[in-house]
């Protein structure tokens, strides 16, 4: 089976580049270190490296607690960071700089990743969440590269996927060399599988540490705006325009921070106002736009509520514990799957609240701003609720030490 799918990836080779010179007209990164999907590097060869792979830009900063552990665990060891977006990549410099060395992870063609692999001689690979490529994993079980699968999630859509080709994907899951589950839920699914030496180790999105100078910055803006705000965070496409229907009348600042850095002009035509160009709202401006990367902390201690998108089509939620450790009311959408548990830890603890359409949710969250009391309550439970479920990293990282023993 992995045979034909090799056959049927080659053959899509040109729509794959045509692809990709169609996303760099947007974002250019796309039309640099292009060698480096087909498995050609330009750095020098190790034979000492951890390799993390981390998709786009919330996988890499998820990632930063694991990455840096295991820098503290073995400091002689060169830490290669792959990603697949361009978004990914400027994330990867962002957060990690210098200290980690930044990749595109090859197209998933037996001879790119074999270039990958011959290049950098992982002792060990970390791919976060559900990264599952056939070749990939064959690959890496041919070098002897044990592969652990970190904060792993697996929803049951996905699992419905899996299982449709399983024939493609038994293989590379039973050759795992480990499974860090987010919950119970992830565990099971990924157990029937065939994934072995599942063990539930909770969500290193809890671990991360938000940037104490944003959010400092992001409280200021707040006292000198002198306006209640409402943040519409991780907006995707189609999601913008559904929720400003339901605001147009609203007497509190609107700030809306798309979800892709691509779209930022696309949704600059709603906006009175930009941070990329130091725009100071005042009280005429209605609604402004949140075009920088990065600064999530800074928005989530700016504002009074949050909603999260990519809740209000059938997208799968965007990541709202960072939200909650800012201290910031949530209000989601009805489709979270792809941060279930932690949408369920967030309700159960009165954190967040889950609206059925966009507007029920923008006329909670309405409410919650005229709510001074119930705000606080439920920052104080976000705020809790996120400490109590710290310590994946340090589960994680005990997983890893045992494979490279």
């Amino acid at each position: 089976m992995r045979h034909l799918y090799t056959i049927a990836l080659r053959l899509a080779l040109p729509f794959i580049l045509l692809r990709l010179w169609w996303r760099g007209r947007r974002e250019p990164g796309y039309r640099e270190h292009v060698q480096e999907r087909f498995g050609i590097f330009l750095s020098e060869k190790t034979d000492n490296a951890l390799w993390v792979h981390a998709v786009s830009v919330g996988e890499a900063r998820a990632a930063a607690p694991l990455v840096r552990a295991l820098k503290g665990l073995l400091p002689d060891h060169t830490v290669v960071m792959t990603c697949t977006t361009a978004a990914g990549r400027e994330t990867l410099n962002q957060v990690y700089g210098e200290s980690v060395l930044a990749a595109f992870l090859p197209y998933d063609y037996p001879e790119s990743v074999q270039g990958f692999l011959e290049r950098f001689r992982p002792r060990l690979g970390v791919l976060m969440e559900t990264e599952l490529w056939p070749n990939l994993l064959a690959q890496c079980e041919r070098y002897a590269v044990p592969v652990v699968l970190a904060n792993a999630r697996m929803s049951e859509k996905s699992a419905r996927g899996y299982r449709r080709w399983r024939a493609l994907m038994a293989p590379g899951i039973r050759s795992l060399a480990a499974v860090c589950a987010q919950s119970e839920a992830d565990a099971g699914r990924l157990r029937a599988l065939g994934a072995p030496r599942v063990e539930v180790t909770g969500n290193l999105k809890f671990d991360a540490a938000l940037d104490a100078a944003q959010l400092a910055a992001g409280r200021e803006w707040k006292a000198r705006l002198g306006r209640q705000v409402l943040l519409l965070a991780s907006t995707r496409e189609g999601e913008e325009r559904i929720l400003l229907d339901q605001v147009r009348e609203a007497a509190f600042l609107i700030v809306v921070v798309p979800r892709h850095p691509q779209r930022f002009d696309e949704v600059a035509r709603w906006a009175d106002a930009r941070r990329s160009r130091n725009d100071v709202p005042n009280e005429k401006t209605r609604i402004y736009l949140g075009d920088t990367m990065g600064e999530m902390a800074f928005y989530y201690a700016a504002c009074d509520v949050a909603v999260i998108g990519g809740s209000f089509l059938p997208l799968g939620g965007q990541n709202l514990i960072e939200a909650l450790a800012a201290g910031a009311p949530v209000v989601v959408g009805p489709s979270m799957f792809n941060f279930a548990e932690a949408t369920r830890l967030a309700l159960d603890a009165g954190a967040a609240i889950q609206a059925p359409d966009v507007a029920s949710a923008i006329r909670q969250a309405a409410e919650l701003i005229s709510d001074r009391k119930k705000r606080d309550e439920m920052a104080r439970a976000g705020k809790k609720l996120c400490e109590a479920h710290r310590g994946a990293t340090a589960k994680h990282l005990e997983v890893c030490q045992k494979l490279i023993r």
